[in-house]
């Protein structure tokens, strides 16, 4: 069993990274699903303790002393998680951490609470790790296709919001919005061509635009991004030699990330099977076209565009969206530390 503590049990709850995007939001949702808390800390960094959210002082992450704390939910960057998540779960906490510092370490599970919850039975380093936020949203729709019908192969390309690049993207993208605008109203008013918005944070501009080159680039050419999607489903499934192509693209869009794939399946399974599944899949809605609107502050990934793939001999298109920063982040995060108290 997953269960760590008694079911009601108050524990004493940290979040790491309590000024980010993504940290604001776990401890907007520790509140909505009233988790029992019994104390609450916030760390961040330096620059940021002494100051106050909701009545509670923020600490320095990097000079705090952990002990007491159950849980301590992270949201602060890989260096930041690999540097400290040792030293919290050796003060006794389980850490559930959201950066890509841990998601390929064999002793620590990478867990999206849907599909694979019994692997937090086994925590050897007291830590567990929240998957890719693009991964996250696929991983509720593949786990029933895959148990019905055997996962063979995946092709995705993912349309992600620039949320998942935190506080840093949306404001890169809102920038060059107004930028663009203003170089328009220019134009109406009888000015020069206008000028394109400077690359910033992305390989160009993003306002209006897409970037398929997303971050830096690893091995065969498929940059981090593509590979972590890989990686991830792999060991979120336990299919360790699943054939995955990922192109990971960078949209104008400033929450919610969407992906289309292309699944092959040992088995053969309809598209109306396949549906039937979805439709009483934990954690998934069937809509008739998912989109990133309709899916930010949602808590479910939405599903649509159910077809067969004629090009493989058993295959699926689908077209999935969710909450990068929702679903993809926080809410699997707390949904962990849930399964933990059973």
């Amino acid at each position: 069993m997953a269960q760590r503590f008694a079911p009601g049990q108050q524990l004493n709850v940290g979040i790491v990274g309590a000024t980010g995007v993504v940290g604001s939001t776990m401890l907007a949702i520790l509140k909505e699903r009233r988790f029992p808390i019994a104390t609450l800390r916030l760390f961040a960094s330096a620059r940021s303790a002494g100051k106050m959210i909701d009545g509670v002082t923020i600490e320095d992450a990097a000079r705090a002393d952990y002990a007491g704390l159950d849980i301590v939910l992270f949201s602060a960057g890989g260096s930041t998680s690999k540097a400290l998540a040792p030293k919290v779960a050796a003060a006794g906490a389980v850490v559930i951490d959201n950066s890509s510092a841990w998601r390929a370490d064999p002793e620590v599970p990478l867990v999206v609470a849907e599909v694979n919850p019994q692997a937090l039975a086994h925590l050897p380093k007291g830590i567990v790790a929240n998957p890719n936020c693009t991964t996250m949203a696929v991983m509720p729709v593949l786990k029933p296709l895959h148990a019905e019908a055997g996962l063979k192969r995946l092709v995705a390309s993912t349309y992600q919001a620039v949320s998942g690049a935190g506080l840093e993207g949306i404001e890169v993208l809102a920038r060059q919005l107004a930028h663009v605008g203003d170089q328009a109203r220019l134009l109406a008013e009888g000015g020069h061509d206008a000028l394109l918005p400077p690359a910033e944070k992305w390989a160009v501009p993003i306002a209006h635009n897409v970037v398929p080159l997303n971050y830096v680039l690893g091995e065969d050419g498929y940059t981090e991004e593509e590979i972590k999607l890989r990686d991830e489903t792999r060991k979120i499934l336990d299919i360790p030699g699943l054939p995955v192509s990922a192109t990971c693209v960078r949209v104008p869009v400033f929450s919610g990330h969407s992906v289309a794939f292309n699944a092959e399946f040992e088995r053969p399974i309809s598209a109306d099977r396949a549906l039937e599944l979805l439709r009483a899949a934990p954690g998934v809605v069937v809509t008739d076209v998912p989109n990133p609107l309709e899916a930010t502050g949602k808590d479910p990934v939405f599903v649509g565009r159910v077809r067969q793939d004629p090009t493989v001999e058993n295959g699926l298109a689908l077209f999935v969206v969710g909450d990068n920063l929702r679903k993809g982040a926080a809410l699997n995060a707390v949904q962990i530390a849930e399964a933990l108290l059973g």
